[in-house]
């Protein structure tokens, strides 16, 4: 069967692995996909696995085949911002929890920003049980159905598990391939969410074998072909007698890439690479991550204003030690998490559930998407409750 085909009926899954800093996330990827996510090249059919800490695998059980991309999600406390933008991206996730350390405060933390987008399917993996007792396996596996029980997370599956060991790899298989698929919807306008855009041409390449500025990350809906002309907003950000704006970019598509392979068109799901004519001044360095490119006119206007329905946590998670949460002052700054941009606000408006910030730097508006808020304490974005775009 033509390759090029084969992939692009394919079904697709997007699964976020989770979890603390050295809990063994990006080795499990490695014994799950076969690559590391954080290995580097630079060729345009590596880019979207490079740039974003993706790798992708096609799994295959009997009759069965799913394409599966990764999203490592950065465990680091300082990189919250980023886990919750990598959040945007997936349909499922898999958390990581090492049996020697057990949860850590950034564990929590990244189930309550799974809570915070609305992920609910979620795989739990006891990883690095060959670095303890069984005694100790019973008691972390123990510790971790608490630390679940109330959480989106409660009725997940806990699998047991030695990355290095490669131990319960095959299970975690066949969750992926069990994992039940959102339903996509191809008949909207195409939303593509930028998460990361560069050049890929190395220095010295001759001006006849260019390649356009590539953008990376995931079709949230609608559809995507070859030749379709795109316009991408906020865009990017101009300044004149001393006054910044935002203008949106329209381009053309010259080619899709899903992975390793050459594709014509692509649905949702899955990451994506595609290379458009833009001029790479414009990708270079991320310059257009978290930016949405759609079909020419269907996007809404751009914004420095917000205005979300939102909810609070109960108690702040990110530190050594719980603390409540305190409800939201007028003019208070507020991180700001939606898809795959971050902004920050400052609250202009509050009653009730409801509240209006002024932003930072733009965002498109798209009623019905998720926003994470994180406030800044002592010293950190630590996140304390999410919202809906009203």
């Amino acid at each position: 069967m033509d390759k090029k085909q084969d992939i692009s009926k394919m079904e697709m899954l997007n699964i976020g692995i989770v979890g603390h800093i050295d809990h063994g996330k990006t080795t499990l990827l490695s014994r799950i996909t076969g690559k590391f996510a954080d290995t580097h090249s630079e060729e345009l059919k590596r880019g979207i696995t490079i740039k974003l800490g993706y790798a992708d695998v096609i799994l295959e059980k009997g009759s069965k085949s799913r394409y599966v991309s990764f999203v490592d999600c950065p465990g680091h406390e300082m990189l919250m911002a980023t886990m919750l933008s990598g959040a945007a991206l997936i349909d499922a996730a898999v958390l990581v929890v090492a049996a020697n350390e057990g949860i850590k405060p950034q564990t929590k933390e990244h189930l309550i920003a799974l809570q915070a987008k609305k992920v609910d399917k979620i795989l739990i993996v006891q990883n690095k049980i060959d670095l303890v007792s069984k005694e100790d396996a019973v008691k972390n596996y123990n510790e971790i159905k608490k630390f679940v029980k109330g959480t989106i997370a409660e009725s997940a599956e806990i699998i047991p598990v030695s990355a290095q060991q490669e131990i319960n790899i095959d299970k975690i298989k066949d969750w992926l391939l069990g994992t039940e698929i959102p339903v996509r919807n191809l008949d909207s306008p195409s939303e593509f969410l930028i998460a990361r855009s560069f050049d890929i041409n190395k220095p010295g390449t001759k001006a006849k074998d260019l390649h356009g500025g590539v953008l990376a990350g995931i079709l949230k809906r609608g559809v995507i072909k070859v030749g379709d002309e795109i316009e991408i907003k906020p865009g990017i950000e101009e300044t004149h007698a001393n006054q910044t704006a935002f203008k949106s970019v329209k381009t053309k598509i010259v080619s899709i890439f899903r992975g390793n392979y050459s594709i014509n068109e692509a649905g949702p799901g899955g990451s994506l690479a595609f290379e458009t004519e833009l001029d790479n001044v414009l990708t270079k360095t991320d310059s257009l991550s978290g930016s949405i490119a759609s079909a020419v006119g269907s996007l809404p206007e751009i914004s420095k204003t917000l205005k979300l329905k939102y909810s609070l946590f109960d108690e702040l998670v990110g530190e050594e030690k719980a603390s409540k949460i305190n409800d939201l002052v007028m003019s208070e700054m507020i991180m700001l998490s939606i898809n795959t941009s971050i902004t920050v606000g400052q609250i202009k408006k509050l009653s009730g559930d409801e509240v209006e910030f002024a932003l930072k730097i733009p965002i498109v508006p798209i009623k019905g998407d998720s926003v994470g808020l994180a406030r800044n304490i002592h010293g950190h974005w630590r996140l304390v409750g999410f919202g809906e775009i009203i």
